[in-house]
C-alpha cells in the first residue's frame, strides 16, 4: 500500500551542482512561498568535485571561489601563449562552497528533502508524481527539475568522452605561481586517437590542481591516468620528492552530438547533462548550468513555468558536431585546433564561444580561423551522415556513460 503523496510545487530529482545551483538562485531571486522538495539518495556535501569556468569578476559566486586568474597559459610543442583574459577572468569553484550555500537556501526556503532513490515519475500533463524506491514516500508536483544522469535520446555521430585524473598538490615551500593557470598543455603524450592536455590550476604558492584530461573514445586505466600524470609533472619541472598528494579527482563527462531531450513531458524539465548542459566540443558544463538555474529561479519569481532556454543555440551544436567530427576522423590536430582558436582571436571571443554566449559575425570570424579544408569536408560529411538519418533510424551505438565525478582525500601523512 502507497501513503498518500506529498503535494509539492517544485520538485528536483537529484541534489548534485545543477539543483544546489537552483536552491540559491531560488533564495538569491526571493522566491518565497513555494512548496519544494528535493529527492535524492545522497545528501551531498563535501569536496566530491571542481568546477573551472570563467566568467566577470563580482559575481554572486565570488566569496565561494577557491582561486581566480586573469592570465592563463596555453602550451604546445612549439610555442607558450600566455593569455590575459579581461574582461574576464578563468575561475575554480570547490562543490563544499556550493553545498553549503544551497544548504542555507534550504533552511531559508523550507525545503523538505527526501532521501531516497526515485523509482517512477509518471506526468499526466497537470502534475506529476514522483513515487520513491522501496515503497517510500512519494511526491506530487506541480513541475519537475530532473538533474539525475540519463543517456540521450539517440545515438549521436560522434560519441568520445572527456577523462581525467588530477592531483592536489602540496609543497612545504613556494613551488607555484598564484597569478596564473595553465589552461591547456599540449605537451602530453598524444592518443593515438583523440587529443590529451595537462593543466595546472594553483591556489597558493603551495598548493594546487595538477591534472591530466583526455579527449578520446576511451578511458584509460588507472595506472595510465597515474602514469601520464607522472609525465606532466616532470614537464613542469615538479620534484616528486617535494610535493604530497592530498587529493585525487577523477571524472568522466560525456562529448557527443547526439541530442538530450530537455523537455521528455510537459511539466518535466531536465538540468545539467541530462538537459544539455554539456558542450559536446569541451565537456565544459558549469556555465550553462549556471544559466539554467537563473532562468529557472527568474520564470519562477515572475510566476513563469521554469523553463530555461536551451543550454546552447542550435548552429553552436551544429559546429560541435563538425568539430567533434573532424577529431574524430583524424583531420585535424587537437592540439592544432585549438592553438589556432586562440592565436587567431582574442581570448576573450574564444571562452565566450565555448560558453555559448558569441554571436554570429563572431563565429564566422572564429570558424575562418580553422584549417577550412578539413572543416569543410568534416561539414560535408555531417550533412551526408544527417540526411542518412532521416531517410532511415539510426543503429543503437556505443552507450554514452553518465558524467562521473570523484574527489578522494588521501590521508595525512
Amino acid at each position: 500500500m502507497h501513503s498518500a503523496p506529498a503535494d509539492v510545487d517544485l520538485a528536483l530529482l537529484g541534489g548534485g551542482g545543477a539543483a544546489s545551483l537552483v536552491l540559491a538562485a531560488l533564495d538569491r531571486h526571493g522566491v518565497r512561498g513555494l512548496r519544494v522538495t528535493v529527492i535524492d539518495p545522497v545528501h551531498r556535501r563535501g569536496q566530491d568535485r571542481t568546477w573551472a569556468f570563467w566568467d566577470r569578476p563580482d559575481g554572486d559566486l565570488d566569496p565561494l571561489l577557491s582561486a581566480s586568474w586573469r592570465q592563463v597559459e596555453v602550451v604546445t610543442p612549439a610555442a607558450r601563449r600566455v593569455l590575459d583574459l579581461a574582461p574576464l577572468r578563468y575561475a575554480m569553484l570547490r562543490s563544499a562552497a556550493v553545498y553549503e550555500r544551497a544548504a542555507t537556501a534550504e533552511h531559508r526556503l523550507g525545503v523538505t528533502r527526501v532521501v531516497a532513490p526515485v523509482q517512477t515519475v509518471h506526468d499526466d500533463g497537470e502534475q506529476v508524481l514522483v513515487r520513491t524506491a522501496d515503497d517510500g514516500p512519494a511526491v506530487r508536483a506541480r513541475w519537475v527539475l530532473d538533474s539525475r544522469p540519463r543517456p540521450p535520446a539517440r545515438p549521436g555521430r560522434t560519441t568520445w568522452l572527456q577523462h581525467f585524473r588530477g592531483w592536489w598538490l602540496a609543497a612545504q615551500h613556494p613551488v607555484f605561481d598564484p597569478d596564473r593557470a595553465v589552461l591547456m598543455d599540449f605537451r602530453t603524450r598524444q592518443p593515438a586517437r583523440g587529443v590529451s592536455f595537462g593543466y595546472l590550476l594553483p591556489v597558493s604558492d603551495r598548493y594546487a590542481l595538477v591534472e591530466y584530461t583526455e579527449f578520446s573514445p576511451t578511458q584509460l586505466t588507472g595506472a595510465g591516468y597515474d602514469a601520464a600524470l607522472d609525465g606532466y609533472r616532470d614537464l613542469l619541472g615538479l620534484d616528486p620528492g617535494r610535493l604530497t598528494v592530498r587529493e585525487v579527482e577523477n571524472g568522466v563527462i560525456p562529448m557527443t552530438d547526439a541530442p538530450f531531450d530537455a523537455r521528455p513531458s510537459p511539466r518535466v524539465v531536465r538540468l545539467g547533462t541530462a538537459g544539455g548542459a554539456t558542450r559536446p566540443s569541451t565537456g565544459f558544463t558549469f556555465a550553462a548550468m549556471r544559466r539554467q538555474a537563473e532562468q529557472v529561479a527568474r520564470a519562477l519569481a515572475e510566476g513563469r513555468p521554469p523553463v530555461p532556454r536551451p543550454a546552447y543555440p542550435r548552429r553552436h551544436r551544429w559546429m560541435d558536431a563538425v568539430a567533434l567530427r573532424a577529431l574524430d576522423r583524424g583531420s585535424v590536430g587537437g592540439a592544432e585546433f585549438f592553438a589556432r582558436l586562440f592565436d587567431r582571436n582574442p581570448a576573450e571571443r574564444v571562452l565566450r564561444f565555448l560558453d555559448g554566449t558569441t554571436t554570429p559575425a563572431e563565429e564566422i570570424a572564429l570558424m575562418a580561423s580553422t584549417r577550412l579544408l578539413p572543416m569543410i569536408s568534416a561539414t560535408a560529411g555531417d550533412s551526408t551522415h544527417r540526411l542518412r538519418d532521416r531517410l532511415r533510424p539510426p543503429r543503437p551505438g556505443p552507450p554514452v556513460p553518465p558524467p562521473v565525478t570523484e574527489s578522494v582525500r588521501r590521508p595525512e601523512p
